[in-house]
């Protein structure tokens, strides 16, 4: 039903003029800080245990409360007995079973054994194949981010007769651009060159934002990977030829106030009409389109 749907970029840099407005980061009354960017007690930015608990925890980012998630990675890395997940070079000598318990201690696992198993095997090829630094990894992929986008979803490794993915789950669609966005953002790891052609990472709290917006528009039903497609490619055209500070601006840029417009503002409205218990405090309520939109963690409706 995608021929159902358009995009429209100027609406796109009309939100942008509002959400990035350095003088009020603030976008319904409140902080505009995201659940990554508190870093465990100890952990100095840009040193190679910020960028391990950056790329371990955004792993698992998938069907889970990001803030729960950040707090939890947190509590695991602060404690003794469990900080050891986070160091690759350790981690490689332990069992799976192992990993499984201690990471249900403080709740960073929620599905036990998956999590776990992207977690190991993450870790497992940072310690096998890059000295366990993640960085070694962004080196050999020549610090281009098209690159790393790719390998990430093609590099695999051999146990017996079958291949498996170096890096499940930090490959998929959202996780991966998600990474090069904190390694900037978070992390400050600013070399990484061709970030323009990486696509915003949506979620459900950027793809609602997004819609509430009408980046884009239209009637549809069904499964979230079409309305996804189109956001990503709305958000492309939306950026292309404006500026940012002394840079041309990406869709990355927008990835992190679109997530907080939803959180603070867009999660609030009505599905049905433009009714939002926010609306008298959000800096973005005049592009808010009337109409549905309906969003959970498998299907979209929408009629705008």
């Amino acid at each position: 039903m995608a021929e159902l749907l358009k995009r429209c970029p100027e609406r796109g840099r009309q939100a942008i003029q509002l959400l990035l407005d350095k003088h009020d980061p603030s976008f319904c009354g409140t902080s505009s800080e995201m659940p990554e960017d508190a870093l465990p007690a100890g952990v100095v930015v840009g040193s190679l245990e910020h960028i391990l608990f950056i790329t371990l925890t955004a792993a698992i980012d998938y069907q889970r409360d990001a803030d729960s998630l950040w707090v939890e990675a947190r509590m695991t890395y602060e404690d003794p007995e469990t900080t050891y997940l986070f160091r690759p070079l350790s981690l490689v000598n332990i069992s799976f079973e192992s990993v499984v318990r201690d990471m249900q201690k403080h709740a960073l696992s929620r599905k036990p054994y998956k999590d776990a198993n992207i977690w190991k095997t993450i870790a497992d090829t940072f310690a096998k194949k890059w000295q366990g630094n993640p960085i070694e990894f962004v080196h050999d992929c020549a610090w281009d981010a098209v690159k790393i986008l790719e390998r990430l979803r093609t590099d695999t490794h051999i146990v017996g007769r079958s291949s498996f993915p170096d890096y499940p789950y930090l490959r998929g669609k959202k996780i991966g651009p998600l990474w090069l966005r904190m390694l900037r953002d978070n992390v400050g790891v600013g070399n990484i060159e061709h970030l323009d052609r990486v696509p915003i990472p949506v979620d459900v709290h950027v793809a609602r934002a997004s819609l509430a917006l009408g980046i884009v528009r239209g009637t549809y039903r069904g499964k979230l990977d079409p309305i996804y497609e189109e956001i990503r490619e709305a958000w492309f055209v939306s950026t292309r030829g404006l500026r940012y500070g002394q840079r041309g601006m990406i869709a990355l840029d927008v990835d992190k106030p679109l997530w907080n417009l939803s959180k603070f503002g867009c999660a609030h409205r009505q599905v049905r009409g433009e009714g939002c218990s926010n609306r008298a405090v959000c800096r973005a309520r005049d592009l808010c389109v009337p109409g549905i939109i309906s969003l959970n963690n498998t299907e979209v409706e929408l009629d705008t």
